[in-house]
């Protein structure tokens, strides 16, 4: 005879608290399921959590701690620096390019790099010294990972850069994992990998084709426009982004080849004005490579550089490693399985490599409908889907968004394809998770199942 056992666990790290009831044999122990509970939801099942442990330092949680265990397993992973790994291979490619092509007066390598500076930054590295406005979306819960009011998991490797150029540092590229809070689908994923490159330039140093730089202004009292930021003249705009944009076609070329079909796009980033991304043609399609501007000046007063001016660029090492060696799924790059890193056990970076997928299971997709409360955000639903799904889910598809004529209550629908990397799952075993899914759902978020 069935009956119901209810146990009481903290399900985020913030701790509070939720109520999960499971249907359970009589025959099982109260502690075979908070053994069940806590493998299912990876989190720590004390009372007493009330700080976050991350590389060896201890942060206080407060109202603002959203990030999930399942996150916080991913750091230290360091795979931007493994060998045998794909984003190591397009690390090394765009390191030797620089390297090559860019030597100080000594010949040594003019850009220095930095591979494992800690994920966790302050929010004034990561907003404030980039003059990301306090309304900007990126700030939200909904959008970053937060360890507390005062600390999170960095967004972009770009929360570095005033600190580093703070150091007197010209020309730098870091490399490392970044968080945020994603859509799920075969293409995003809440931890990826980004590079950023920064390169400054004294006046001497950005005319150094001109024979008399003296007769060359440098800064002027002027206005912005869409060409240029108020305190650089258009001669110092334009030879700084001839510079930017001939670095970053030639390193399209390094890892396209030099046939490839490239077009600048304007953009906006609150830290380089102007901003443009860089497209590339790839079998008949535009992608997008990078996003990169003219640093704004006001960011290089702060850091004590105010009398140099440079640019900055950062790139998805995901995206180009998923282009270039055809890798379906994002996924993949969190594997430990032998059968995908010994594809990339090589020594040249530069060799060809196509990936040759091992597996591929059948999916088993589940269909979901759901009333949401005003402030529900899609992203919190992803969250709690990865946490508990974890890589078994492949994609979150939203199919219908409806409002209701009369009552005006919102409901959403949503696929979730659920596929083991590795091996088959039955349904028996998708319908388990996907009801521990909906379980928390209803719990922390507040929704209605239809």
């Amino acid at each position: 005879m069935a009956i119901w056992k209810r146990i009481q666990h903290y399900t985020n790290l913030s701790g509070c608290y939720i109520h999960v009831v499971y249907k359970v044999q009589s025959s099982q122990t109260s502690q075979n399921l908070q053994h069940l509970f806590k493998r299912t939801f990876s989190v720590r099942p004390s009372c007493d959590v009330k700080t976050v442990d991350v590389l060896g330092s201890t942060y206080t949680t407060d109202q603002t701690t959203n990030v999930t265990q399942k996150i916080l397993e991913k750091i230290g992973k360091n795979l931007h620096c493994k060998h045998n790994h794909p984003l190591n291979l397009i690390t090394r490619r765009i390191e030797n390019y620089f390297n090559n092509n860019f030597r100080n007066n000594w010949r040594a390598p003019m850009f220095s790099k930095f591979d494992r500076l800690s994920p966790v930054v302050t929010l004034t590295q990561n907003f404030d010294t980039l003059l990301v406005p306090p309304d900007h979306p990126s700030r939200a819960l909904s959008e970053s990972y937060y360890l507390n009011s005062t600390y999170m998991l960095r967004a972009h490797t770009s929360a570095h850069q005033s600190d580093l150029i703070k150091t007197g540092l010209d020309a730098f590229l870091v490399v490392g994992d970044v968080y945020r809070r994603d859509t799920v689908d075969a293409s995003h994923y809440p931890a990826f990998h980004q590079m950023e490159g920064v390169r400054l330039f004294s006046k001497q140093e950005l005319f150094s084709h001109v024979e008399d730089t003296s007769k060359v202004t440098f800064f002027e009292e002027g206005t912005r426009n869409g060409t240029k930021q108020e305190r650089l003249t258009v001669e110092t705009s334009l030879c700084l982004e001839q510079d930017l944009k001939d670095t970053l076609r030639n390193l399209a070329n390094h890892l396209f080849g030099d046939d490839v079909e490239m077009q600048w796009v304007d953009a906006y980033f609150p830290f380089t004005h102007p901003s443009w991304e860089l497209e590339i043609k790839y079998q008949g399609e535009w992608l997008e490579v990078l996003g990169c501007g003219l640093i704004e000046q006001d960011i290089l007063t702060s850091a004590g550089a105010d009398s140099k001016v440079g640019w900055a660029f950062g790139l998805g090492l995901e995206r180009l490693a998923m282009r270039l060696y055809s890798i379906p799924d994002i996924r993949l790059f969190w594997s430990e399985d032998s059968r995908f890193y010994k594809q990339f056990d090589v020594d040249d970076p530069d060799k060809k490599i196509t990936f040759k997928p091992f597996s591929k299971q059948s999916p088993c997709i589940n269909d979901v409908s759901f009333w949401v409360p005003n402030d529900f955000s899609e992203n919190d639903f992803y969250d709690i889907v990865r946490s508990i799904g974890s890589d078994l889910v492949e994609s979150v598809e939203l199919f219908d968004d409806f409002v209701h004529p009369k009552t005006k209550r919102r409901s959403k629908a949503y696929h979730i394809t659920y596929r083991h990397m590795e091996r088959s799952l039955t349904q028996e075993e998708v319908n388990d998770i996907h009801g521990n899914i909906m379980e928390e759902a209803v719990t922390q978020l507040g929704i209605q199942i239809r």
